[in-house]
């Protein structure tokens, strides 16, 4: 099954995500900013410092034509992974709702932490159970999640406060689901020699949800 990881100028998690993906059983392929995303039932959004940070994290890339060749492809309803960086694009493109603002305590935060998943219906956490507390790796300088009053669609929390996000939110979906963003970086846990292994089944989840529909 081909899938899409859609690479900006300054994406740098755009190998790991195609490594997990591959691992998962998918046939990953990177697509540019001139590329084409018709027909991906899989489009991910990897992290990094797309444009340099400028203006705000995901700021200007949220702008450029491929984002909205995501955003078309979304309603059309493949499933959208944005991590990190690509969170904050799809925030930015309005995809998903709220704001990343920068670390609490002003600081590049590079670590593994302690996540709780709330919500494992979606077609990314089928492959966890509701309540099960999962360990991924974050390095963000921006990841502190501010919701501003909206209702979220909430898919995982951290267990503790890591950045300062409203109320510990970690991970938010779309009100229909096929749209994800999170901080932590699955991509990064996908091998014990990694550190762990609790990011696999987010890619497994995406591929079993996928493969019940044909």
């Amino acid at each position: 099954m081909d899938v899409a990881v859609v690479v900006y100028p300054g994406s740098n998690c755009d190998r790991d995500m195609f490594y997990a993906l591959e691992l998962s059983g998918f046939r990953p392929r990177f697509v540019g900013l001139k590329g084409e995303l018709r027909g991906y039932p899989v489009i991910a959004v990897p992290g990094g410092f797309s444009y340099g940070d400028y203006l705000r994290p995901g700021a200007v890339a949220a702008r450029e034509e491929i984002s909205h060749r995501i955003r078309e492809e979304a309603e059309r309803g493949a499933l959208v992974l944005g991590v990190c960086n690509g969170f904050q694009i799809l925030v930015e493109m309005g995809l998903l709702p709220g704001a990343l603002l920068q670390n609490e305590d002003g600081l590049f935060s590079c670590r593994w932490v302690d996540l709780l998943v709330e919500d494992a219906s979606t077609p990314f956490t089928r492959c966890y159970r509701p309540g099960q507390r999962i360990s991924l790796p974050i390095a963000n300088g921006f990841g502190r999640y501010y919701r501003g009053g909206g209702d979220v669609r909430v898919v995982m929390r951290y267990v503790h406060d890591v950045n300062g996000s409203e109320e510990g939110i970690a991970a938010v979906a779309n009100e229909a689901g096929n749209v994800l963003g999170m901080m932590p970086h699955p991509e990064r846990a996908c091998e014990e020699i990694l550190g762990g292994t609790d990011g696999i089944a987010l890619f497994r989840s995406m591929m079993e949800h996928l493969s019940s529909l044909l």
